[in-house]
Order: structure tokens, then sequence, then C-alpha cells
């Protein structure tokens, strides 16, 4: 999560101090962000703020995940206000009293991941973290906070309000597993958990609780549910490896394991692996997914030279030097991943392997 970045945005000298603070707390938590001020106020780490704040976070909104603004809150909400689209693509938005002493959830606190950084950073500065939504509130799961902790795409987002309230006024509700999921349900609080082998019988145990979530990859007729319920789709999660020639296997099994906590990602939800077809017959790799119970995929250099993505960290010179390619790890997850694929975790490198992890659909 947040693999596009995080901007830090102060206004004042004061406020420039904290957001310093935070930028140098992130890295604790596997972040990174950048810290934009005005030039008067330039210095080491700080980028020069040339335009006006809401000219600024127009551009930002839809290049990082998260907007964390050291000021008073009435100046971002006034400058995010017109271009809130949903809580499904709006980025988190954070904002921190210039003093550093609360730090404050505003926009897209469940699958945005509002509510988790302002957590982070509050613990990474010393402040009070401040979080109003109904269900963290009341220590309870709302249903987009589980789409993006399990990686579910949200099918019917209309459905949410019904759903969620459901769950802060303590209904009885249930997630039913239709078809072939694998998600580990041992994330799942506050709904009870049943699987179902048809629609019939997903329909006949929704409509026995107040409202409920259905986790399929098909598609099912809203009419027959009687009761609130949220559609929920397992995105496709592939991790991209690379590796030096001569990394022992249980490095690469470590390295794997270490970026996936990292981007929160359970090993039961990812998909598939995948690397450069010049690995086809490196036995380390091949028995590390052996390990990990994952199939191994392969994509030439050809591919993966002519793959193009925003998301793409700039080209290692000694990658492409050597084989030609600018960087394999983040190119295989996305190509892997499927449909309208975003890297949920940037490069990562780790004692000679470098990891990536992307979702798709």
């Amino acid at each position: 999560m947040f693999s596009k970045g995080i901007a830090i945005i102060a206004i004042t000298k004061r406020g420039v101090e904290t957001a310093l603070r935070i930028k140098e707390a992130l890295p604790m938590q596997g972040l990174h962000g950048n810290v934009f001020a005005p030039a008067k106020y330039n210095q080491a780490g700080v980028v020069a703020l040339e335009k006006k704040i809401d000219e600024f976070v127009k551009e930002t909104y839809n290049k990082a995940d998260a907007i964390v603004a050291v000021m008073a809150t009435g100046i971002i909400i006034r400058a995010v206000a017109p271009l809130l689209e949903s809580k499904l693509v709006d980025p988190a938005v954070v904002g921190v009293d210039v003093s550093g002493r609360f730090v404050i959830s505003l926009l897209s606190g469940h699958y945005g991941g509002a509510n988790e950084l302002t957590r982070l950073i509050a613990d990474g500065i010393g402040a009070t973290p401040v979080i109003t939504t109904a269900s963290d509130v009341l220590g309870k799961q709302s249903t987009d906070e589980l789409a993006r902790v399990l990686h579910l795409k949200i099918i019917n987002p209309e459905s949410l309000v019904a759903v969620n309230s459901a769950i802060v006024n303590g209904e009885k509700l249930v997630i039913v597993t239709l078809g072939d999921v694998n998600v580990p349900l041992t994330r799942v609080l506050g709904f009870n958990v049943e699987r179902a082998e048809t629609v019939e019988v997903a329909v006949e145990i929704v409509n026995r609780y107040y409202a409920g979530a259905v986790i399929t990859k098909a598609t099912l007729p809203q009419y027959r549910f009687t009761k609130p319920v949220t559609f929920l789709k397992p995105l496709s999660v592939a991790v991209g490896l690379g590796a030096r020639k001569e990394v022992a296997e249980d490095t690469i099994v470590d390295a794997v394991k270490l970026a996936l906590t990292k981007a929160n990602v359970p090993l039961e939800r990812v998909d598939r692996l995948a690397t450069v077809s010049i690995k086809k017959d490196s036995e380390p790799m091949i028995k590390a997914a052996e390990t990990l119970g994952l199939t191994l995929e392969f994509f030439d250099v050809e591919t993966l030279r002519a793959f193009k993505h925003g998301d793409l960290s700039p080209d290692s010179e000694i990658v492409n030097r050597n084989i030609g390619i600018g960087g394999v790890c983040e190119r295989a997850a996305l190509i892997a991943a499927g449909k309208n694929p975003r890297l949920i975790l940037k490069k990562t490198i780790r004692n000679g392997v470098t990891v990536a992890v992307a979702e798709g659909e």
C-alpha cells in the first residue's frame, strides 16, 4: 500500500519541522514520502512548492496514494473538496496540526488506508491519532476495510451504506465464500463465516441474516437477495522476482515473505510468482516457488522490455547492462497480475533478491 508514495504538504515554518519528522518516521513503517513547502522554507529534504495549495493538491491528487497536510484541516478540506469522487478511488487524506500533536484521518479511511496511515504517523512522531469512522470507534471491521485487507474488489459499492450501517448497529451479519476462492478468513472480524457451493445456497444463507457479503469470482443476480449484500471479487495478486545467480533458495523465500509482510498481503492471497525467462533453469528460484506453494511463471526479455506502466521505478543501469531490461520484478509482477494492474509494493531489495507485489483484475 502507498506504493506511489505519500505527499506531505506544509505551509508554515513550524509545519515544515513537523513534516520532516513525519518523513523521517515513514521508512520505519516501510513507507516513503516527500515534503513539499513554500520556497521560503526550503531546506534539506524539502521540495519547493511553486504553486498555490489548491493547484498543487489538484495536480497531486491522482498521482500519490496519500496526502498528509500539516496545516489547519479547513485548508486541506477546501482544497480536496472539488476533487472528491468515491471512497474507492480517492487517495487517503490525513491532517496533522503544525505542532504534531494530533494526526487526523480525513478521507478514504478504510479502502484508501487513511486510518492505517494515521495510526502509523501518530506512532512514528508520538502524536494522538484521531479516527472517527463509526466501525473503528466501535472496534468493528467495515466491509470496505475487509475488502482492502483481503485484496478484494467491491463490485456494488452502492451497497456499502446499508451493510456498514448494519455493522455499526450491531446487527447479525455473514460473509459467504462462493465457489473457488482462497482468502484467509481468520482476518474477518464481526461477521459469521459460511461457505456455499452454489448461488442458490449463497442466497439462502444471506437472506437468513440482517445483511452480508459474498466473496466470489462469479457475477451474481442482486435481485435474488432480499437483504443488503455486498459482492466482493478477489483481485489477482502477483509477486515479481529477480535474483542474483548465486542466491540460495532460503534467501529467496525469506525475501518474498518479508515483501508480503510489508505489503500486508497474506501468502494465501498470492496467485502467482513471476520472473524473467533466463531464470528458467534457476534451481534455487524453482525450489523457492515450490516451498512457497506457488507456480513460477516466466516472461521473455522482449515482453518485459516492451511493457510500460506508470508505477514502474526508474530503470536500473546494472540490470539493463546485464540482461537488456531496466528492471525485472516490477514488470513481471504487473504483467502477471492481469487487467488494470497496480503495484502495491515497489521493488524491494534484500540479500541479492528483488521483489515487487502487484494486484489486478
